[in-house]
């Protein structure tokens, strides 16, 4: 049985549109490569995942991304 602690949900909120100049989903920022490796991936490369897409939306949240 896994731990609960290591569950980590997908940050996909199905509005799944790349943009086509980045290969990055309008939804949940994750790239394409990214999407296709989360099923694969063990709770810390998830979390790694997550932790990029945190930077992600604090670029675009500064002035001029």
């Amino acid at each position: 049985m896994p731990v609960v602690d290591d569950y980590v949900p997908s940050p996909c909120v199905r509005h799944c549109t790349l943009d086509p100049r980045t290969d990055i989903c309008l939804g949940c920022l994750r790239t394409l490569d990214e999407i296709k490796a989360w099923g694969g991936l063990d709770p810390a490369g998830r979390r790694a995942v997550l932790a990029r897409l945190e930077e992600r939306r604090a670029a675009r949240r500064r002035p001029g991304a």
